[in-house]
């Protein structure tokens, strides 16, 4: 290696030691290897724009394993914009017929390019990639792209007719994130699970509770929550002369949301009574509200990781005599909006509270509840 070489390579380590702090990076040296000056740069501007946390794990994991497939396919690095016969050979590579494969050898990705990623960590599974993870990867080599001021040939037919045919040609059945969603049935017996009155229970039931009456929460929302994001609000009365406690979340920049916008939804009832007796049990007034606890009891000043919410949920499950397997953490958010739907909340209702953008995918979740207990499902009921 150049004395040159090396000098950019120290650079490009250099510069992600910067971003460390928001983008966490356990491949650092590896990652200095393979990406160009230029692709560190834009990490870095990209972290500069305030991109979410997960929104640029996820594009510098994409960017690397594209930095590694073109190395392995092409010998050289990603072009910038890339050809549109570049995007169809990464669809080629990446999802194809096995059975056709048995009687081509070089249908798919060849096994050169295969034995490089698999040698670097970069391939682990066999048979051709998931269509979803193609079209996360290929959205992030067109982001990246455009990041860079440049277009490229995403929106092409071609490349459309591409994924098309090749996804018909490997069918996968579709998979929601979480088998089963948590109703209300489901959460109720989680619940039970936590009744021990021990700071474990006690901050499961105030997450699980928090999770699905706020919405649906994401993983990484609950994992991410703070202190200084909850709002006393004024109690809510109710019929029979109680008034409800009542809180406000404020989420910030969310998945779905603007820059500039802050997302809001409230906790009224039971699971504000919940998260106040974990506040108060943990003695918690600022920064994280949901911490590791270890196994003598102790709170943690540490924050959970996204994977422990869904650790959690899925520990509950097999307490409360359910098949772990059926249950994660996204069935908090399917099934606040199943549960709705089977409670004839509006769906305009609900999705205030869930934040969900898309009428369509919010939807499916009311249409799945009104086709299971609708008269056409019931004919010989």
């Amino acid at each position: 290696m150049s004395s040159s070489s090396s000098r950019s390579i120290d650079r490009r380590i250099e510069t992600l030691d910067t971003i460390a702090a928001v983008l966490p990076i356990e491949r650092r040296d590896e990652l200095a290897d393979l990406l160009t000056d230029q692709d560190v740069e834009t990490l870095r501007h990209l972290v500069n724009e305030g991109m979410g946390k997960n929104t640029l794990r996820a594009l510098t994991s994409d960017l690397a394993y594209l930095q590694a497939w073109s190395l392995a396919a092409t010998g050289t690095p990603l072009p910038w914009p890339a050809p549109e016969a570049l995007l169809l050979k990464f669809v080629a590579h990446h999802l194809w017929d096995p059975e056709k494969r048995i009687s081509d050898g070089d249908h798919g990705m060849p096994h050169n390019v295969d034995r490089l990623l698999r040698d670097q960590g970069f391939l682990k599974s066999v048979g051709p990639h998931a269509p979803d993870t193609v079209r996360r990867r290929l959205a992030s080599w067109s982001t990246l792209t455009k990041w860079r001021g440049l277009t490229g040939a995403f929106a092409s037919p071609a490349l459309k007719s591409a994924i098309r045919l090749a996804v018909r040609a490997t069918p996968r059945p579709r998979k929601r994130k979480s088998a089963k969603a948590v109703t209300a049935d489901v959460l109720a017996r989680l619940l039970a699970t936590c009744s021990s009155g021990s700071p474990r229970d006690i901050r499961d039931r105030a997450m699980l509770m928090v999770a699905f009456a706020s919405g649906g929460r994401r993983r990484s929302e609950i994992a991410g929550l703070r202190r200084e994001q909850l709002t006393v609000e004024p109690a809510i009365p109710v019929e029979d002369g109680r008034a409800l406690p009542s809180l406000s979340i404020h989420l910030g920049r969310t998945k779905t949301s603007g820059t500039d916008d802050d997302e809001v939804v409230y906790l009224t009832g039971r699971p504000v009574e919940a998260l106040n007796a974990w506040l108060a049990a943990a003695s918690i007034d600022k920064g994280s509200v949901f911490r590791a606890i270890d196994r003598w009891g102790n709170v943690s000043r540490r924050t959970l990781d996204p994977k422990s919410v869904n650790d959690i949920v899925k520990h509950r499950a097999v307490m409360a005599g359910l098949d772990p397997r059926e249950f994660s953490a996204h069935g908090l958010r399917s099934g606040y909006l199943t549960e709705a739907a089977n409670r004839g909340i509006p769906l305009s209702e609900a999705m205030e509270q869930s934040r969900h953008r898309s009428v369509q995918q919010a939807s499916s979740y009311y249409n799945d509840a009104t086709r299971r207990s609708g008269k056409a499902a019931r004919l010989l009921s």
